[in-house]
Protein backbone atom coordinates (compact mmCIF):
# COMPACT_ATOMS: atom_id res chain seq x y z
CA UNK A 1 0.00 0.00 0.00
CA UNK A 2 0.91 3.43 -0.94
CA UNK A 3 0.36 5.95 1.91
CA UNK A 4 0.42 9.79 2.07
CA UNK A 5 -0.16 12.08 4.64
CA UNK A 6 -1.63 15.16 4.25
CA UNK A 7 -1.95 18.37 6.91
CA UNK A 8 -2.00 22.18 6.67
CA UNK A 9 -1.11 24.04 9.60
CA UNK A 10 -0.92 27.90 10.99
CA UNK A 11 2.40 29.63 10.50
CA UNK A 12 2.81 28.89 14.25
CA UNK A 13 2.12 25.07 13.78
CA UNK A 14 -1.23 24.63 14.78
CA UNK A 15 -3.77 22.49 13.11
CA UNK A 16 -6.81 24.11 14.56
CA UNK A 17 -7.45 26.10 17.62
CA UNK A 18 -9.41 25.72 20.65
CA UNK A 19 -12.76 27.64 19.75
CA UNK A 20 -15.71 25.82 18.63
CA UNK A 21 -15.52 26.93 15.52
CA UNK A 22 -13.43 25.20 12.55
CA UNK A 23 -10.33 26.91 11.62
CA UNK A 24 -9.89 26.80 7.62
CA UNK A 25 -6.41 26.97 7.28
CA UNK A 26 -5.82 26.33 3.55
CA UNK A 27 -6.80 28.56 0.92
CA UNK A 28 -9.23 27.70 -2.16
CA UNK A 29 -6.22 26.40 -4.43
CA UNK A 30 -4.97 24.36 -1.69
CA UNK A 31 -8.00 22.80 -1.20
CA UNK A 32 -8.36 21.86 -4.79
CA UNK A 33 -5.52 20.73 -5.01
CA UNK A 34 -5.79 18.86 -1.98
CA UNK A 35 -8.62 16.95 -3.55
CA UNK A 36 -6.90 16.02 -6.63
CA UNK A 37 -4.79 14.18 -4.67
CA UNK A 38 -7.39 12.38 -2.20
CA UNK A 39 -9.14 11.38 -5.64
CA UNK A 40 -5.74 9.45 -6.57
CA UNK A 41 -5.84 7.36 -3.37
CA UNK A 42 -8.71 4.40 -2.64
CA UNK A 43 -9.12 5.32 0.53
CA UNK A 44 -9.15 9.06 2.83
CA UNK A 45 -8.29 8.23 6.91
CA UNK A 46 -8.95 10.53 9.97
CA UNK A 47 -8.82 10.28 13.33
CA UNK A 48 -11.85 10.00 15.31
CA UNK A 49 -11.47 13.19 17.24
CA UNK A 50 -11.14 14.81 13.82
CA UNK A 51 -14.60 13.33 13.14
CA UNK A 52 -16.10 14.73 16.28
CA UNK A 53 -15.03 18.12 15.97
CA UNK A 54 -14.54 18.52 12.15
CA UNK A 55 -17.79 16.57 11.17
CA UNK A 56 -16.22 16.22 7.76
CA UNK A 57 -17.68 15.01 4.33
CA UNK A 58 -14.62 13.04 3.31
CA UNK A 59 -16.32 13.27 -0.56
CA UNK A 60 -14.71 13.81 -3.78
CA UNK A 61 -17.64 16.52 -5.14
CA UNK A 62 -15.94 17.44 -9.21
CA UNK A 63 -17.73 15.26 -12.08
CA UNK A 64 -14.13 15.35 -14.13
CA UNK A 65 -11.99 13.70 -10.66
CA UNK A 66 -14.93 11.42 -9.89
CA UNK A 67 -15.15 10.11 -14.29
CA UNK A 68 -10.98 9.96 -14.14
CA UNK A 69 -11.36 7.58 -10.84
CA UNK A 70 -14.04 5.58 -13.08
CA UNK A 71 -12.04 5.58 -15.69
CA UNK A 72 -8.92 3.95 -13.69
CA UNK A 73 -11.39 1.23 -13.12
CA UNK A 74 -11.73 2.82 -9.14
CA UNK A 75 -15.18 3.49 -7.54
CA UNK A 76 -16.35 7.34 -8.24
CA UNK A 77 -16.58 7.33 -4.27
CA UNK A 78 -13.10 6.62 -2.19
CA UNK A 79 -13.37 4.55 0.90
CA UNK A 80 -13.84 6.33 4.75
CA UNK A 81 -11.29 5.27 7.42
CA UNK A 82 -11.32 6.07 10.89
CA UNK A 83 -10.16 4.86 14.17
CA UNK A 84 -11.33 5.23 17.57
CA UNK A 85 -10.45 3.57 21.21
CA UNK A 86 -13.65 5.24 22.86
CA UNK A 87 -16.23 4.27 20.28
CA UNK A 88 -17.60 7.62 20.62
CA UNK A 89 -19.15 8.23 17.62
CA UNK A 90 -22.45 9.96 16.67
CA UNK A 91 -24.04 7.65 13.98
CA UNK A 92 -25.42 11.27 12.39
CA UNK A 93 -21.76 12.28 11.35
CA UNK A 94 -21.44 12.77 7.94
CA UNK A 95 -18.95 9.66 7.73
CA UNK A 96 -21.35 7.55 8.31
CA UNK A 97 -23.87 9.01 5.74
CA UNK A 98 -25.06 6.09 3.14
CA UNK A 99 -23.50 6.94 -0.29
CA UNK A 100 -21.70 5.20 -2.34
CA UNK A 101 -18.89 4.69 -0.10
CA UNK A 102 -17.14 2.21 1.60
CA UNK A 103 -16.64 2.55 5.52
CA UNK A 104 -14.12 1.47 7.79
CA UNK A 105 -14.22 1.68 11.47
CA UNK A 106 -11.67 0.52 13.85
CA UNK A 107 -12.13 0.13 17.24
CA UNK A 108 -11.46 -1.05 20.21
CA UNK A 109 -14.82 -1.95 21.41
CA UNK A 110 -17.85 -3.20 20.27
CA UNK A 111 -20.19 -0.85 18.49
CA UNK A 112 -23.43 -2.04 18.19
CA UNK A 113 -24.79 1.21 17.11
CA UNK A 114 -22.20 1.79 14.18
CA UNK A 115 -22.26 -1.92 12.85
CA UNK A 116 -24.96 -1.41 10.03
CA UNK A 117 -23.48 2.09 9.29
CA UNK A 118 -20.14 0.89 8.49
CA UNK A 119 -17.37 -2.45 8.52
CA UNK A 120 -16.48 -2.25 11.83
CA UNK A 121 -13.02 -3.92 12.48
CA UNK A 122 -12.48 -4.78 16.09
CA UNK A 123 -9.18 -5.47 17.91
CA UNK A 124 -8.45 -6.25 21.39
CA UNK A 125 -4.95 -4.90 20.96
CA UNK A 126 -3.77 -1.42 20.83
CA UNK A 127 -4.84 0.37 17.40
CA UNK A 128 -1.31 0.68 15.01
CA UNK A 129 -0.95 2.07 11.91
CA UNK A 130 0.41 -1.70 10.74
CA UNK A 131 -3.05 -3.25 11.82
CA UNK A 132 -4.91 -0.20 10.24
CA UNK A 133 -2.66 -1.05 6.58
CA UNK A 134 -2.83 -5.21 7.21
CA UNK A 135 -6.92 -5.01 7.37
CA UNK A 136 -7.16 -2.30 4.83
CA UNK A 137 -4.82 -4.20 2.60
CA UNK A 138 -6.76 -7.42 3.20
CA UNK A 139 -10.07 -5.44 1.66
CA UNK A 140 -8.43 -4.78 -1.29
CA UNK A 141 -7.40 -1.33 -0.12
CA UNK A 142 -4.03 -0.52 -2.34
CA UNK A 143 -3.50 2.94 -1.74
CA UNK A 144 -4.29 5.36 1.36
CA UNK A 145 -4.75 9.20 1.90
CA UNK A 146 -4.50 9.81 5.85
CA UNK A 147 -5.55 13.74 6.50
CA UNK A 148 -5.02 13.76 10.52
CA UNK A 149 -5.60 14.77 13.03
CA UNK A 150 -2.51 15.10 15.08
CA UNK A 151 -2.28 12.21 16.52
CA UNK A 152 -2.96 9.58 13.78
CA UNK A 153 -0.39 11.39 11.44
CA UNK A 154 2.38 10.83 14.29
CA UNK A 155 1.11 7.11 15.10
CA UNK A 156 1.86 6.52 10.73
CA UNK A 157 5.12 8.75 10.86
CA UNK A 158 6.13 6.82 14.71
CA UNK A 159 6.33 3.36 12.49
CA UNK A 160 7.52 4.44 9.14
CA UNK A 161 4.65 4.13 7.41
CA UNK A 162 4.39 6.63 5.49
CA UNK A 163 5.55 6.76 1.74
CA UNK A 164 4.59 10.76 1.10
CA UNK A 165 4.14 13.92 3.57
CA UNK A 166 2.32 16.37 2.12
CA UNK A 167 2.66 19.27 4.65
CA UNK A 168 0.84 23.59 3.89
CA UNK A 169 1.57 26.09 5.59
CA UNK A 170 -0.17 29.08 5.70
CA UNK A 171 2.41 32.07 6.34
CA UNK A 172 -0.30 34.39 7.12
CA UNK A 173 -2.48 33.30 9.65
CA UNK A 174 -1.32 33.02 13.45
CA UNK A 175 -3.56 31.60 16.22
CA UNK A 176 -1.30 31.91 18.65
CA UNK A 177 -2.77 31.30 22.54
CA UNK A 178 -5.57 30.22 20.97
CA UNK A 179 -3.63 27.21 19.41
CA UNK A 180 -4.94 23.72 19.55
CA UNK A 181 -3.22 20.60 17.75
CA UNK A 182 -0.04 21.36 16.69
CA UNK A 183 1.89 19.42 14.17
CA UNK A 184 5.49 19.56 13.04
CA UNK A 185 7.87 17.63 10.49
CA UNK A 186 11.16 18.17 9.80
CA UNK A 187 12.35 15.68 7.13
CA UNK A 188 15.22 13.44 7.79
CA UNK A 189 18.49 13.81 6.41
CA UNK A 190 18.59 12.98 2.67
CA UNK A 191 14.45 13.17 2.00
CA UNK A 192 14.01 14.81 -1.15
CA UNK A 193 11.39 17.48 -0.48
CA UNK A 194 9.82 19.48 -3.34
CA UNK A 195 8.17 23.04 -2.37
CA UNK A 196 5.70 25.34 -4.47
CA UNK A 197 2.88 27.76 -3.49
CA UNK A 198 -0.72 27.50 -3.70
CA UNK A 199 -2.68 30.29 -3.44
CA UNK A 200 -0.38 31.69 -0.78
CA UNK A 201 0.19 28.31 1.25
CA UNK A 202 3.93 27.21 1.06
CA UNK A 203 3.68 23.38 0.56
CA UNK A 204 6.57 21.08 0.80
CA UNK A 205 6.24 17.66 -0.37
CA UNK A 206 8.78 15.16 1.05
CA UNK A 207 9.14 11.18 -0.59
CA UNK A 208 9.87 9.53 2.96
CA UNK A 209 10.41 6.18 0.64
CA UNK A 210 10.49 5.86 -3.03
CA UNK A 211 7.84 4.27 -5.21
CA UNK A 212 9.61 0.68 -6.26
CA UNK A 213 6.16 -0.78 -7.71
CA UNK A 214 7.61 -1.73 -11.18
CA UNK A 215 10.69 -3.50 -10.29
CA UNK A 216 8.80 -5.06 -7.39
CA UNK A 217 6.57 -6.20 -9.62
CA UNK A 218 9.34 -7.16 -11.52
CA UNK A 219 10.21 -9.67 -9.53
CA UNK A 220 7.21 -10.46 -7.94
CA UNK A 221 6.10 -12.00 -11.28
CA UNK A 222 9.38 -14.36 -11.37
CA UNK A 223 8.53 -15.55 -7.49
CA UNK A 224 5.11 -16.53 -8.86
CA UNK A 225 6.30 -18.01 -12.39
CA UNK A 226 8.32 -20.01 -9.53
CA UNK A 227 5.22 -21.23 -7.55
CA UNK A 228 4.25 -23.30 -10.82
CA UNK A 229 6.96 -25.29 -10.35
CA UNK A 230 5.56 -26.74 -6.90
CA UNK A 231 3.54 -29.81 -7.43
CA UNK A 232 -0.37 -29.57 -6.01
CA UNK A 233 -0.62 -31.24 -2.69
CA UNK A 234 -3.59 -31.03 -0.75
CA UNK A 235 -1.63 -29.89 2.65
CA UNK A 236 0.10 -26.84 1.20
CA UNK A 237 0.11 -23.71 -1.40
CA UNK A 238 2.23 -23.39 -3.74
CA UNK A 239 4.30 -20.50 -3.44
CA UNK A 240 7.23 -19.00 -4.90
CA UNK A 241 9.92 -16.77 -3.82
CA UNK A 242 12.85 -14.53 -4.71
CA UNK A 243 15.74 -13.13 -2.69
CA UNK A 244 17.28 -10.02 -3.92
CA UNK A 245 20.65 -9.29 -1.83
CA UNK A 246 22.03 -5.64 -2.08
CA UNK A 247 24.50 -6.42 -4.44
CA UNK A 248 22.05 -7.49 -7.37
CA UNK A 249 22.24 -11.00 -6.91
CA UNK A 250 18.86 -13.33 -6.74
CA UNK A 251 18.37 -16.29 -5.75
CA UNK A 252 14.99 -18.39 -6.19
CA UNK A 253 12.97 -21.40 -4.28
CA UNK A 254 9.75 -22.75 -4.27
CA UNK A 255 7.27 -24.83 -1.75
CA UNK A 256 9.22 -28.60 -1.20
CA UNK A 257 12.04 -27.74 -3.83
CA UNK A 258 14.29 -29.35 -1.85
CA UNK A 259 12.56 -30.95 1.61
CA UNK A 260 8.67 -32.05 2.03
CA UNK A 261 8.35 -29.27 5.13
CA UNK A 262 10.24 -26.03 3.25
CA UNK A 263 8.31 -23.29 2.32
CA UNK A 264 9.33 -21.24 -0.18
CA UNK A 265 11.03 -18.47 1.50
CA UNK A 266 13.36 -21.29 3.11
CA UNK A 267 14.71 -22.82 -0.06
CA UNK A 268 15.20 -19.21 -1.45
CA UNK A 269 17.02 -17.96 1.86
CA UNK A 270 18.72 -21.29 2.21
CA UNK A 271 20.21 -20.75 -1.67
CA UNK A 272 21.38 -17.19 -0.69
CA UNK A 273 23.56 -18.53 2.42
CA UNK A 274 25.33 -21.20 0.93
CA UNK A 275 26.37 -19.13 -1.75
CA UNK A 276 27.87 -16.58 1.49
CA UNK A 277 25.11 -13.54 0.45
CA UNK A 278 24.38 -11.08 2.86
CA UNK A 279 20.71 -10.71 3.16
CA UNK A 280 20.99 -7.81 6.12
CA UNK A 281 18.87 -5.00 3.60
CA UNK A 282 17.69 -7.47 1.72
CA UNK A 283 14.41 -8.00 -0.41
CA UNK A 284 12.40 -10.77 -0.68
CA UNK A 285 9.83 -11.44 -2.88
CA UNK A 286 6.79 -14.22 -2.21
CA UNK A 287 3.76 -14.94 -3.68
CA UNK A 288 1.87 -15.46 -0.79
CA UNK A 289 1.86 -13.55 2.16
CA UNK A 290 4.95 -15.44 4.63
CA UNK A 291 3.91 -18.48 7.06
CA UNK A 292 3.98 -16.83 10.84
CA UNK A 293 2.86 -20.44 12.59
CA UNK A 294 3.98 -23.83 11.21
CA UNK A 295 3.76 -26.94 12.56
CA UNK A 296 6.53 -29.00 10.55
CA UNK A 297 9.26 -26.46 11.28
CA UNK A 298 10.31 -24.49 14.44
CA UNK A 299 10.72 -21.35 12.84
CA UNK A 300 8.20 -19.70 10.48
CA UNK A 301 8.90 -17.60 7.39
CA UNK A 302 8.39 -14.50 8.61
CA UNK A 303 10.35 -14.98 11.83
CA UNK A 304 13.60 -15.81 9.18
CA UNK A 305 13.01 -13.24 7.25
CA UNK A 306 12.83 -10.86 10.48
CA UNK A 307 15.96 -12.96 12.10
CA UNK A 308 18.07 -12.39 8.78
CA UNK A 309 17.43 -8.78 8.53
CA UNK A 310 15.70 -8.19 5.57
CA UNK A 311 14.54 -4.92 5.13
CA UNK A 312 11.24 -5.40 2.82
CA UNK A 313 9.19 -8.04 2.09
CA UNK A 314 6.72 -8.20 -1.14
CA UNK A 315 4.04 -10.12 -2.05
CA UNK A 316 0.77 -10.47 -4.38
CA UNK A 317 -1.62 -12.41 -1.92
CA UNK A 318 -2.46 -12.52 2.06
CA UNK A 319 -2.47 -16.13 3.17
CA UNK A 320 -6.13 -17.40 3.07
CA UNK A 321 -7.46 -18.90 6.69
CA UNK A 322 -7.11 -22.10 5.10
CA UNK A 323 -4.40 -23.90 7.37
CA UNK A 324 -3.70 -21.48 10.07
CA UNK A 325 -4.65 -17.80 10.91
CA UNK A 326 -1.21 -16.10 9.35
CA UNK A 327 -0.25 -12.81 10.64
CA UNK A 328 2.92 -13.06 8.72
CA UNK A 329 2.58 -8.70 7.28
CA UNK A 330 1.78 -7.37 10.76
CA UNK A 331 4.57 -9.40 12.67
CA UNK A 332 7.12 -8.26 10.17
CA UNK A 333 5.66 -4.68 10.13
CA UNK A 334 5.81 -4.47 14.05
CA UNK A 335 9.60 -5.87 13.57
CA UNK A 336 10.33 -2.82 11.00
CA UNK A 337 10.46 -4.33 8.04
CA UNK A 338 8.92 -2.57 4.71
CA UNK A 339 6.12 -4.66 3.83
CA UNK A 340 4.68 -4.24 0.47
CA UNK A 341 1.31 -6.08 -0.76
CA UNK A 342 0.60 -6.14 -4.48
CA UNK A 343 -3.24 -7.79 -5.00
CA UNK A 344 -3.03 -6.89 -8.94
CA UNK A 345 -1.20 -10.24 -9.23
CA UNK A 346 -3.62 -11.81 -6.56
CA UNK A 347 -6.04 -13.43 -8.90
CA UNK A 348 -3.14 -15.56 -10.57
CA UNK A 349 -1.54 -16.73 -7.23
CA UNK A 350 -5.18 -17.82 -6.05
CA UNK A 351 -5.32 -20.09 -9.49
CA UNK A 352 -2.43 -21.57 -8.84
CA UNK A 353 -3.62 -22.49 -5.74
CA UNK A 354 -6.84 -23.85 -6.64
CA UNK A 355 -6.32 -27.19 -5.55
CA UNK A 356 -7.11 -26.18 -2.12
CA UNK A 357 -8.64 -22.89 -2.14
CA UNK A 358 -11.70 -24.27 -4.49
CA UNK A 359 -14.83 -24.07 -2.52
Amino acid sequence: MRITLSAAVTADGFLDDRTPRRLIVSTPEDWAEVHRLRAAHDAIMVGAETLRRDDPALLIRDEALRARRAAAGMSPDIARVSLTASGRLDPSLRFFAADGADRYLFARCELPALASRAAVIRSDEPLTARYVVTELEKRGIRSLFVEGGASVLRLFLDEGLADTLRLAVNPSLRVGALGGAAFAFVPPEGVPCRHERFGGMEVATCTLHRDTTQEDLLLLRRAVAESRRCVPSDSCYRVGAVVATCDGRQFTGYTHETSSTHHAEQEAIAKALAAGAELRGAAIYSSMEPCSTRRSEPESCSALIVRHGFARAVFALYEPDRFAACRGALDMRAAGVDVRCYPELAAEVRAINAHVLKA
